[in-house]
């Protein structure tokens, strides 16, 4: 058994460091093998364009804020995912998630599924969907908006993920009861770490659902924050039970599937 945790927290518009901070005092209060924090969490969501995105982006994993997370998955001996504006040496910007384990960065998944404003300023993500094997077992990232598009979590599931480590900006009231289905429909755990509170910036404002969640691998939800505070829940788990997709002793979630009636899908 381990103990995986959502980290729910409000960050500040560019107020980097505070964010870091808080959230780091955030997870030294609840022990766990596993965290996954929101998206954006070190910056705040509402990015202006492209360039005032890339004045607050970082690369991986030689930024600041990665280098931070480094050092906090080797204290408290642990994997985290966490959302950050990811940027490169050709000047572009993507909505990405790092996978760090025990002090080492494993893997950088940028978004593939952009949402609404974030057309302004961030590049879709190019690389599919990844299973990243870690200390704990094999962790499947996925960034908000991924989670509306079945298909996402199915490549993961069918990739061996164990976990979908889902950071997420939710706006849209659906997608904590949605992650009971893709759970239930692909036999795995699942931690969505939102964020809390609203943000203005010019004419835009946001207000996000909090509500993170903790979905178990046959659709129970195992832990749930509240709408508006910034907590840590954790549920413990055994991430060998996603191994086992057998719904009942004739039927399988994984051999029963029909690849070659499913065409219509990939145009």
């Amino acid at each position: 058994m381990i103990r995986i945790a959502a980290v729910q927290m409000k960050p500040a518009f560019g107020e980097v460091p505070g964010n870091r901070d808080r959230t780091a005092a955030l997870m030294r209060s609840q022990r766990a093998n596993l965290y996954v924090l929101p998206e954006l969490y070190n910056t705040g969501y509402l990015f202006a364009d492209r360039e005032e995105a890339l004045s607050l982006a970082e690369p991986f994993p030689s930024g600041d804020t990665l280098k931070h997370l480094a050092d906090l998955s080797a204290e408290l001996k642990a994997v985290i995912v966490a959302g950050f504006a990811e940027s490169t040496p050709e000047g572009k910007a993507y909505n990405s998630a790092a996978v760090f384990d025990r002090g080492a960065p494993l893997a950088c998944y940028r978004k593939i599924h952009l949402f609404d404003l974030e057309f302004r300023w961030a590049e879709p993500g190019n690389r599919p969907p990844a299973v990243i094997q870690t200390s704990i077992g094999r962790i499947g990232p996925m960034i908000c908006f991924d989670w509306i598009f079945p298909e996402t979590t199915r490549c993961l599931a069918l990739g061996g993920a164990q976990i979908i480590a889902h950071s997420a900006n939710l706006v849209l009231p659906y997608c904590q009861d949605a992650m009971v289905t893709r759970c239930l429909e692909n036999r795995v755990f699942a931690i969505t770490a939102n964020r809390t509170g609203t943000e203005a910036r010019g004419d835009d404002e946001l207000a996000f659902t909090g509500c993170s969640q903790i979905t178990g691998h046959r659709g129970a939800k195992l832990a749930r924050a509240s709408a508006e505070t910034e907590e840590v829940i954790v549920a413990e788990v055994d991430p060998a039970l996603a191994d086992d997709k057998q719904v009942t002793p004739g039927n399988h979630i994984v051999g029963d599937r029909r690849p070659g009636l499913y065409g219509q899908l990939c145009r």
